[in-house]
Formats: structure tokens, sequence, C-alpha cells
């Protein structure tokens, strides 16, 4: 296989079955479930539809998808309603890329606590923004504050972090004015990072008191307190990874940043490379390497088949667990009214959100239906037969005055 034929699909068909064998007393539902998903998507599996071309008659099976988010192949759509309606959350103000990483050993007991660590990584680094652009040393005011999870590292490993996405000021606390940051500059990282790791460390500290973490293997005597204080005595000096970087060059800048970001899987299918009889081989980037700091670290890494599916399903987030989440003046709970005054205050008026359109072209009485194009001629192909999941696939269906 060439470069960008190969899919994460391609792998676990080939050799999924004799690693759910290998790895049955260790793989969870879920990892279980995301491994039939990625499988079966856009495979006869999960049903479709045959489409046909009214200019030249070409006819084609399009199956459909298995829309799981863990899927590389499923995530372009749903980024792209994402966005939609996003748009209208837009500001004028310059936005900055602000990133919270936990190191490798709260990491290691990170894996077998997604749920409550993970969550902690999201409350922590909001409350952190929060709080530091509301004192009045730094910012004074209430800030927007949208943050997604990663739990990957390029070479597929565990590494939780989240990026955030913050406008340059925030509502002041009267809610009178927009104060706006300096130029260029949001809040010190380094002020970020030391509240960061308290509140954390705190609050990890109490989850193990109050009994929501497990430990196993290795980690197992951690469930005794005082065992527990004495694990966390070192973190409480080392630097945790918190920084910042220059404002987004405009809005439309923030939303492919996000286009790239929110919706992303641990790996792409156009990072792989090959599939043969040493495994599998894909592109990566080494942040280590330092020899030439101007160039992108761009590496190939071969992994056996065993080891690429383990750390590809060490991503697999507990069910209903949300990746994404807004704090601050676009909290959910009461973001309409606050992005409001904000846009009052900035003398703007509201972003037209291109789910706007949608909802305008839905009110008329046209059906609104995915545009389906020939790869023939170009004309837009129509549906002429559905069939369901697990349903015998037939022929498509002859031309009108065919055989």
């Amino acid at each position: 296989m060439g470069p960008g034929a190969l899919e994460v699909a391609d792998i676990f068909r080939a050799h999924g079955p004799a690693f759910r064998l290998a790895q049955r007393s260790h793989l969870s539902l879920g990892q279980l479930k995301v491994m039939t998903a990625i499988e079966q998507c856009r495979t006869a599996a999960l049903g479709g539809h045959v489409l046909r071309c009214p200019d030249c008659q070409h006819d084609q099976v399009s199956y459909n998808s298995c829309r799981n988010r863990h899927c590389p192949k499923c995530q372009a759509h749903a980024a792209k309603r994402w966005l939609q309606a996003r748009q209208a959350d837009l500001l004028p103000v310059d936005y900055y890329h602000v990133v919270f990483t936990l190191p490798a050993p709260i990491s290691d007991i990170a894996y077998y606590n997604k749920a409550v660590v993970y969550g902690l990584l999201f409350e922590i680094a909001a409350e952190t923004l929060t709080t530091i652009a509301a004192d009045p040393k730094h910012l004074g005011a209430e800030v927007g504050v949208t943050l997604v999870l990663h739990t990957w590292g390029s070479a597929l490993t565990h590494h939780p972090h989240v990026h955030g996405i913050v406008p340059g000021g925030g509502l002041s606390p009267d809610g009178k004015r927009w104060v706006s940051c300096k130029p260029g500059f949001f809040l010190s990282v380094w002020v970020l990072s030391r509240l960061f790791r308290r509140r954390f460390l705190q609050a990890l500290e109490e989850a193990q008191r109050a009994g929501k973490l497990q430990f196993f293997g290795d980690s197992a005597n951690l469930a005794d307190p005082k065992a527990f204080a004495r694990w966390l005595a070192p973190l409480r000096k080392i630097e945790w990874v918190v920084y910042a970087k220059r404002p987004f060059a405009g809005p439309s800048a923030v939303l492919a940043y996000l286009s790239r970001y929110t919706h992303r899987v641990a790996i792409a299918n156009s990072r792989l490379l090959a599939m043969d009889e040493r495994g599998v081989t894909f592109r990566w980037k080494d942040y280590r390497d330092k020899s030439n700091p101007d160039r992108p670290r761009h590496k190939t890494m071969t992994l056996t088949f065993e080891e690429f599916m383990r750390r590809f399903l060490l991503h697999v987030l507990p069910g209903g667990f949300h990746r994404i989440r807004h704090f601050g003046l676009i909290a959910n709970n009461a973001r309409k009214e606050k992005l409001a005054l904000a846009r009052e205050l900035l003398g703007v008026v509201p972003a037209v959100a291109a789910v706007q359109i949608t909802d305008a072209h839905a009110a008329s009485d046209e059906p609104v239906r995915t545009n389906f194009v020939c790869p023939h001629c170009g004309a837009q192909m129509i549906v002429v037969e559905s069939f369901v999941r697990a349903q015998t696939i037939r022929a498509p269906p002859l031309a009108r005055g065919g055989l």
C-alpha cells in the first residue's frame, strides 16, 4: 500500500481478531466497541445506499459511517458541524492558545482513572485561567475559555493535556466595560503554571482520600494516603508544562485551528505509511529533538501490530465523557447573554453563523439533502435504493430500460 492508502481500519480488520483473543482479559467493553466500529465503518455491515447519476447512469454503492468519535474517517464532518455552531461565538479580538499538560507520573495513574483525572484536568485548567484573569493584578476580567482534551503524544503514547482557546480580554466585574489584555500578551504562564500545579495536586489528593482513584500493579501501594502523600511530594517541586502561544491572526485563523484540533483522534490515516511483516510504520514528530529548532522534527516509527493497536486504544475515552468544554463567559448556561453584552461593549453586531443559513434553508418546503457528486461527469447523484445494516447487498438496480 502506498502512502495515504492505508487506514487504521485496515490494521484492525487484518490483526484485530488475534489481538482480541490475546488481550481478551485486558480490553474494556469501550475499547472493543471502538475496534468494532472502526472495522465496520463504511462497509456493508452498517448498511448504506445506492446512488445513481441521472446524466450518465453511473451507479455507486455508498456505505454508512460508524460515527464513532475515535474513528479517523468520521471526524471531518463532525468538526464541520461543530464549527458552524461556534462561528457565532467569535468576538473581534485577539485569541490566544494555552496548553496545560500533566507530568508523566500523573499520566501513568490517569490511564486507570480516566474520568476522574481527565475531569480534574478540565476543571483545574479552567479554574486557573478564570482565577488569574479575574485578578486585578493580571487582567481583572471574566474571560471565556474553550478547552479541548488530547490524551496522546505524536508517537501514540499516553500524554494527557488540554488545549485552550481564550479571547484576549473579558468583561469587567461590573459588566460595564470590555477589558483588553496587553497587545501580544495574555497572562503570565509562570503564574498559571504555579496555580495549576498547586490546585491540581490538592484536588488529586482529595480524590484519593475520597476513594475515587484506583491503583494497580506497582502503584497498588498508593491506595494508602501516607504513601500517596509521599508520592505527590516530588511533583510539587518539578515544573509543570503550561505555555501560551502568540495570538491567532484573526477569527478565521481561530476556526482553522479549531477544525484541526477539536475532533482530532490519536492518529490520522494520513500519517500511516505502511503495513508489512515488520508491523505498522507511521510519521511522528519528535518534540525532544532540538537539533534544528527552525524545522519540524518529523520522523518515522515502526511498531508491531499488537503495540500499535494497544497504543491506539489507550486513548478511548469513558462513555459519555465530553472532550470539548466551555467555561466563563462562554459557559453553556450563560453564553448567549454574556456574548451579546460583550459585543455591545465592543460596538459590533453579532456574526452571522453558517448554521443560520442552514436554518433558513430548512424553513423552506424543500428538504435539505446531502450532495453526492458523480465521479465521472460531476452531476449530482440521487439515492435510488437504501439497505439497512446486516442486510444482504444486492447488485445496483438496472438503469431504466436495462435487461
